[in-house]
């Protein structure tokens, strides 16, 4: 990656300083409508198919925090923005292959989609290869508890995919720690209705696990509904970059 692939053009700029500007003074409309406190909500710019530059410019426009989902993508990604002198905290969100585990954890400070017994397991060894400090983890949970979509499930007796072993496997990990949650409104179900629940298992997973206080929802079409429930994260990619460019 050379510097003139992460250099920010002035036109890029605005427009990201921009995009955030609008997406602040929602989240910031949504606290005050809760009854919360501004610093209590943290935006996770979804930076997936955009270039380094962009994540640079945020970066420099004040954003700590960016989320990426395919490593392929993420790994090379991280070390250019890291060559650039940017240094955000990197949240992997994407659906993980155990066989990508030593690689993410190179560069990602949060993995925020564990839902089986098996990649915790296999983070957790990863981790303590390479890592010099536990890895944060957030359990994603399926709210509406459909085993053939991602999510670990509430209140399931399956020894791999349900919340409590999967919860108890990171918190019981040396190389992991137990930060809280993560999930995203199910399709066709109204966002207040997909939050509420997820409030609800938040709650049942902090009463076992007091430090797993982040909850990691809402994106850039329900964000506002998700800290209306509590969320501490929100994953926000198009309300802040425009639109996506296409997949390859």
């Amino acid at each position: 990656m050379t510097e003139s692939q992460t250099a920010v053009r002035p036109e890029r700029r605005a427009e990201l300083a921009a995009g955030l500007a609008r997406v602040r003074a929602r989240i910031a409309d949504a606290c005050a409508a809760a009854g919360r406190q501004r610093d209590e909500v943290t935006l996770v710019a979804v930076t997936k198919t955009y270039p380094a530059a962009d994540v640079v410019a945020l970066a420099g426009l004040g954003v700590t925090d960016v989320g990426e989902n395919r490593d392929q993508e993420a790994a090379p990604k991280a070390e250019a923005v890291a060559s650039a002198g940017a240094a955000p905290r990197w949240h992997f969100i994407g659906q993980l292959q155990r066989n990508k585990a030593r690689s993410v954890v190179r560069y990602a400070d949060v993995v925020q989609s564990v839902d089986s017994v098996r990649l915790a397991a296999a983070l957790d060894a990863a981790a303590g290869a390479v890592r010099d400090r536990p890895l944060d983890v957030l359990v994603q949970v399926s709210i509406d508890g459909d085993p053939a979509r991602g999510g670990a499930l509430p209140g399931a007796a399956d020894p791999q995919r349900g919340l409590d072993p999967v919860a108890a496997a990171v918190a019981g990990a040396d190389g992991l720690r137990l930060a809280g949650l993560m999930a995203v409104a199910p399709l066709g179900w109204e966002p207040d209705r997909a939050f509420a629940r997820l409030a609800e298992v938040a709650a049942a997973l902090r009463a076992g696990h007091p430090g797993a206080t982040v909850l990691s929802a809402g994106m850039s079409g329900d964000l506002e509904s998700a800290i209306g429930h509590g969320a501490t994260h929100v994953r926000v990619g198009s309300a802040l970059l425009g639109m996506r460019p296409a997949l390859r």
